[in-house]
């Protein structure tokens, strides 16, 4: 208890409120839109493109969580968050004007531009603000408030969208995008103690963007092979440009470190596979409403919080790893669970208790092991590239949601999603693939024994 008391000693309390703040904003849009989204969908069109809301959002916060550091140091803390605050906002109205599925997809890159910021920035403010001691502390607090978001998301989603107003739903963004605001400006000093940021990696950034772009576009054409091809080339590209620049968007990649963001890939992909297409499942194949569906999905972050709580009270280094290896085999265990569930209909609800079980524990496996893996990124990495590795935790974890989202829309339309007996069979196929991603985990377990925190030199 006595380290969360010193995180919220004096000034702390206010600054606290501000970082996890930003990612309240920011996991709010994001179960809102998954709430929602089949109510979209089937007032404007798009069902081809369902996955594309999520993987466009995801590659704009990837561009700028890129930039956070830049602007953290060029504008300082308050106004950086005030910055974010007004690009969030501005996309909000814009998702919610929105009368097709192309202006809606542009609402949702300028909402991913500012909400990459406002998940970003908390990262290299814990840095400069907390001793290390306290990382894991405020790490699981950043990380809590998912939970919140589990709570009002799909509770605002779900009642506009049965309501007939899910416009309201990204209209009601803006009123608490602007108390934010008003919050940052009070709580945050104007400068903090930060080395210089790193400069912009923008031609790994365009390769990163074009390989979730491509991956995304292979959903809906026909030449899918040729797409999914080229997604790998660009991939294989990017950490090849990667290796050789003067600017980049990783710290220098010792063996320990890219074990780490292996592992980090993989849970957040294991988790975007799941929420995006689970709302859409719970409705179709199990008769739920919108609001009850919305609310099932979200069990999921809700799961995340609680093991992140748990898992970050975890101090000695023989319970840290029992953690870790415990976490994917929670998580390898519920997918399963998920693949023989969720395809089965069943409008009377026989099956929504063990599904909502389900999801909930794949959650909470990813939440136990989520910040432990964070702490050690910036243990691991490079002591002279501090913002670079607080800036490439939400790079990587970013651009493993938006390769998730569009793999999840391949997929789920590769098993035929837009026909009419297509849903139960994009289930099966979803969770059954996904379900793989644990299991690499584990692999990674049993031929390394550890994630060791060795420095990078």
């Amino acid at each position: 208890m006595a380290g969360w008391r010193e995180l919220f000693a004096g000034a702390g309390a206010m600054r606290a409120l501000v970082l996890v703040g930003g990612v309240a904003l920011h996991a709010i849009d994001l179960y809102v839109a998954t709430t929602i989204l089949p109510s979209v969908v089937a007032e404007i069109g798009g069902l081809e493109r369902y996955a594309w809301s999520t993987a466009l959002f995801v590659v704009a916060s990837i561009v700028a969580s890129a930039l956070s550091a830049r602007l953290l140091a060029r504008l300082g803390a308050r106004h950086a968050y005030v910055a974010a605050s007004i690009v969030f906002g501005v996309g909000a109205w814009i998702s919610a004007s929105a009368t097709s599925m192309d202006a809606m997809l542009a609402g949702r890159v300028v909402q991913g531009l500012g909400g990459g910021l406002l998940v970003a920035l908390p990262y290299g403010m814990i840095r400069a603000l907390y001793d290390e001691r306290l990382w894991p502390r405020a790490m699981a607090l950043v990380s809590g408030m998912w939970g919140v978001a589990t709570l009002v998301g799909p509770a605002i989603g779900g009642v506009l969208a049965e309501l007939g107003a899910w416009r309201a739903a990204f209209g009601s963004l803006i009123p608490a995008t602007a108390l934010f605001v008003v919050l940052a400006l009070r709580a945050l000093p104007g400068r903090i103690d930060a080395t210089s940021a790193p400069p912009v990696a923008w031609a790994q950034l365009a390769l990163l963007a074009a390989s979730v772009l491509a991956l995304s576009g292979a959903s809906v054409a026909r030449s899918s092979g040729l797409l999914v091809v080229l997604a790998g080339v660009l991939v294989v590209a990017l950490f090849v440009v990667e290796r050789r620049a003067s600017s980049r968007l990783f710290p220098r990649l010792g063996a320990p470190l890219v074990r780490l963001y292996a592992v980090l890939s993989l849970l957040a992909i294991t988790v975007t596979s799941t929420e995006i297409f689970a709302p859409l499942f719970l409705q179709v194949l199990h008769g739920r409403s919108p609001l009850v569906a919305g609310a099932l999905a979200a069990l999921m972050a809700g799961g995340w919080t609680l093991g992140s709580i748990a898992g970050s009270s975890a101090r000695d280094p023989g319970t840290v790893e029992r953690a870790l290896r415990i976490a994917p085999v929670i998580v390898l265990v519920a997918t399963i669970a998920c693949a023989w569930l969720v395809p089965a209909r069943a409008e009377d609800g026989a099956l929504v208790v063990p599904i909502a079980a389900a999801l909930a524990m794949v959650g909470v496996g990813v939440g136990i092991a989520w910040p432990h893996v964070l702490t050690r990124v910036l243990q691991v990495a490079p002591a002279d590239e501090p913002e670079l590795a607080s800036a490439s935790i939400t790079t990587v974890q970013l651009f493993a949601t938006a390769l998730g989202a569009a793999l999840a829309g391949l997929i789920a339309n590769g098993a035929g999603l837009g026909t009419p007996d297509g849903v139960s069979r994009a289930a099966l196929a979803l969770f059954a693939t996904f379900s793989l991603a644990p299991a690499a985990c584990l692999a990674i377990y049993s031929t390394t024994g550890s994630l060791r925190t060795e420095r990078a030199s």
